[in-house]
């Protein structure tokens, strides 16, 4: 176990400082990835903290298993935004940041004097960045939105409906986490924008267009034509044989997308000849015939292990891999060799597993720098930082 938290960012961000306003889940995704990319974030909460502090094991400590997460490669910085002081200790903080991410509604931001018009004032290089459920103009505003009810309204819960026959969200905060990664992506855009104008601007990412776009891209079909009223949806995404495999022992996941390559599948199952079928034998006929031909391979897979099968598709150039379940992936051999897990010892809590960033860069390496902040644990270095004098931060803490 290595407790090597005091290496320096190394990441492409080293030098762009971010505040986050961020708490749940969208936002601290976002900016734990700029984190892991060099940024140095500092992470302001409310009184008591996050509440994702308390959200499963570890919620004792306040360092909960959802917090934990989420929330790497930040500082953090304890503040009652109520109270006039702390409000003026932030935004001499944010004078002097880069990056400002926050997601709260345009009432709130308003009301604190933390909307973009005040804040590009204050810093008119400051890339201002929220997400909400919905546009930020426009009658739904302020309306109030999390990832189950985006789920349902992209059309997410509805496909599920269409293929498995009820209605269900993907067992994950899927609108949440893709948003959160759009979100972090877009602020890089801007940051680049940024080098070349010198000027700042705001980023605004409304999470029901942005999952429906998600959604969609691959099931427009004809509406592509503006003419959704004849068919959308993709045939092979809703074909009820559209599944992992189950095999003697197991399950396996595997997919052939090229004429060449539903030939080589074909042999591999010990049915050549299914590849001279004219329903098989090209795109346009798999297409048509995508219930029957899954079904065929299903009923085939079925009579073998998941070894047997692995073996035979590997041979044949085939993507395949078992289906794992969730407890599977600590012990998957790829992802242990690729040290995609990683043990760490935090300096509070002891052990911890995470993820490292997965993107490879061959000059500036993301990496894993710091450990998830107790709550308030930077605040003085923070505010010193932002050039208040003692009495200043004593009056931003209330003391």
């Amino acid at each position: 176990m290595t407790d090597d938290y005091t290496k320096l960012a190394t990441g492409p961000l080293q030098g762009v400082t971010v505040i986050d306003l961020t708490i749940n889940v969208l936002g601290p995704v976002c900016t734990q990835i700029l984190g892991d990319m060099g940024a140095d974030v500092i992470k302001v909460e409310p009184p008591g903290g996050d509440p994702m502090r308390k959200l499963g094991p570890g919620h004792e400590q306040s360092m909960a298993a959802h917090f934990m997460a989420m929330n790497r490669n930040k500082r953090s910085l304890e503040l009652n935004l109520k109270r006039s002081e702390a409000l003026a200790a932030l935004k001499a903080v944010i004078a002097k940041a880069d990056v400002l991410v926050h997601s709260m509604r345009a009432a709130a931001v308003d009301r604190l004097g933390l909307n973009f018009e005040t804040l590009s004032e204050l810093n008119p290089r400051l890339i201002y960045a929220a997400a909400g459920g919905y546009a930020k103009t426009g009658p739904w505003k302020d309306r109030p939105a999390y990832d189950d009810v985006i789920q349902g309204q992209s059309g997410l819960a509805g496909m599920i409906q269409q293929a498995n026959g009820e209605a269900r969200y993907a067992p994950m905060a899927i609108a949440d986490k893709y948003c959160g990664t759009q979100l972090a992506s877009h602020i890089g855009m801007a940051l680049f924008a940024r080098a070349n104008t010198g000027k700042g601007q705001m980023v605004h990412l409304p999470m029901l267009e942005t999952m429906t776009a998600f959604n969609i891209v691959d099931h427009l079909w004809l509406a592509n034509f503006d003419r959704a009223s004849q068919g959308v949806g993709f045939p092979r995404m809703f074909t009820p044989h559209r599944r992992p495999y189950p095999t003697k022992d197991g399950h396996i996941s595997l997919l052939a997308i090229t004429d060449a390559e539903w030939r080589r599948l074909f042999g591999a199952l010990g049915k050549p000849e299914l590849a001279d079928d004219e329903r098989f034998a090209k795109l346009e006929g798999r297409t048509v015939n995508i219930d029957t031909l899954y079904s065929i391979l299903g009923e085939r897979i079925a009579e073998e292990t998941t070894d047997h099968w692995q073996t035979e598709f590997d041979a044949a150039d085939i993507a395949n891999a078992p289906m794992a379940m969730l407890q599977d992936l600590f012990e998957d051999t790829y992802l242990r060799e690729s040290g995609f897990f990683q043990p760490m010892a935090h300096p509070d809590i002891g052990p911890t597993l995470q993820m490292r960033p997965t993107a490879d860069f061959s000059d500036t390496p993301p990496n894993i720098h710091k450990p998830q902040p107790k709550l308030g644990a930077d605040g003085q270095d923070v505010l010193q930082e932002a050039g208040l004098d003692k009495a200043a931060i004593a009056a931003a803490f209330g003391a």
